[in-house]
């Protein structure tokens, strides 16, 4: 079960970057070959920050916050496919869930916050 949870929560994550509302704000910076994005909640506090490169797929380290600033996800993107491993943080737990080319590989639960 915690591990549909977690799949959900991922796909939720995943996804949410392209599912913003036409209000919401959002801010652009060039650093160098990449775009920085900065996302907010309508509070105006931090929802996401990460990269996007010259051809607009998500590409380097994305963080997710909830809106009181807590960190919910990190992870990168390698041409808007999940690589690596991410950490998903939820009720004092850090999620580690590893991909390949977007496809979950490992999931591992820790009792501590990572």
């Amino acid at each position: 079960m915690k591990k549909y949870i977690l799949i959900l929560a991922i796909v939720f994550i995943g996804t949410s970057v392209f599912a913003q509302e036409n209000t919401q704000k959002v801010t652009h910076v060039q650093k160098k070959d990449l775009i920085e994005a900065t996302y907010y909640y309508a509070d105006g506090s931090v929802q996401q920050v990460g990269t996007f490169n010259e051809e607009g797929k998500l590409h380097g380290t994305w963080t997710s916050f909830d809106t009181n600033g807590n960190k919910l996800a990190v992870g990168n993107y390698e041409n808007g496919k999940k690589e690596g491993k991410w950490i998903f943080y939820t009720n004092g737990l850090a999620n580690e869930v590893s991909f390949e080319d977007s496809k979950i590989v490992n999931i591992a639960t820790s009792t501590d916050n990572l």
